[in-house]
């Protein structure tokens, strides 16, 4: 597996979120940080608001309030008069990246062993099925669409909302890194990764789960330049 593989046109709409319960912008956000992610809207270029328009099949204001919101994670950034810049990827960043993600990771993970409850455990374990699946079969969109789910159900479990808001976006520059980054054996060990976090979250062991979150960033460290 190549971290410069291109997902094809199958795979792009398996990678797209199916309409739920979720507003129009959050899910306008979904498809485009998923879009992101994945290295469909390449990282440097600069691309105009009708592009995303289309690329989503939504209207203006959800697009905009997801530009914003990307744009906050530092996702992207608004060129008035010029258009929307994908923000570079520069691999040497994601050392960066998991520096400021380390700890609040581990925040998270303790205190959502803390909290979570029977809702949020059930959610932990589809995640943890749908990411065990996904590295049996290679699939690269069905890991990425358990992650993002992992990540939201860890946060809500958390009961951290400051916590949460930091490393949302930190979690999303790790996923576009680990696409571009990832080799032959990156689904099995950041499933393997996952799982034990997880596990460690739903048996509410707050020193097992804080081990599970470094772990899982020391594994990340190995995909660094």
């Amino acid at each position: 597996m190549s971290g410069n593989t291109t997902l094809t046109t199958e795979q792009q709409n398996a990678a797209t979120p199916a309409p739920s319960a979720l507003s129009l912008s959050d899910q306008a956000y979904r498809v485009l940080e998923r879009h992101i992610v994945t290295l469909q809207l390449q990282p440097g270029s600069v691309i105009n608001e009708r592009v995303l328009i289309e690329l989503t099949g939504m209207g203006r204001t959800p697009v905009r309030e997801a530009i914003q919101r990307l744009a906050w994670e530092g996702l992207m950034e608004v060129r008035p008069r010029s258009g929307i810049a994908i923000t570079a990827l520069d691999p040497k960043d994601f050392t960066k990246v998991l520096d400021a993600r380390e700890g609040v990771e581990q925040i998270l993970c303790r205190d959502a062993a803390r909290y979570s409850g029977a809702y949020e455990h059930e959610k932990l374990h589809e995640a943890a099925v749908l990411m065990k699946q996904a590295a049996v079969t290679q699939d690269i969109p069905l890991f990425l669409d358990a992650d993002k789910a992992f990540d939201e159900v860890l946060g809500s479990a958390s009961l951290n909302a400051y916590a949460t808001r930091l490393a949302a976006p930190l979690q999303s520059h790790s996923r576009r890194f680990w696409f571009r980054l990832r080799r032959d054996n990156s689904l099995q060990d950041s499933s393997a990764a996952h799982t034990r976090m997880i596990e460690a979250i739903v048996s509410r062991d707050e020193d097992a789960a804080i081990e599970s979150a470094k772990e899982l960033i020391t594994y990340l460290r190995t995909l660094t330049p």
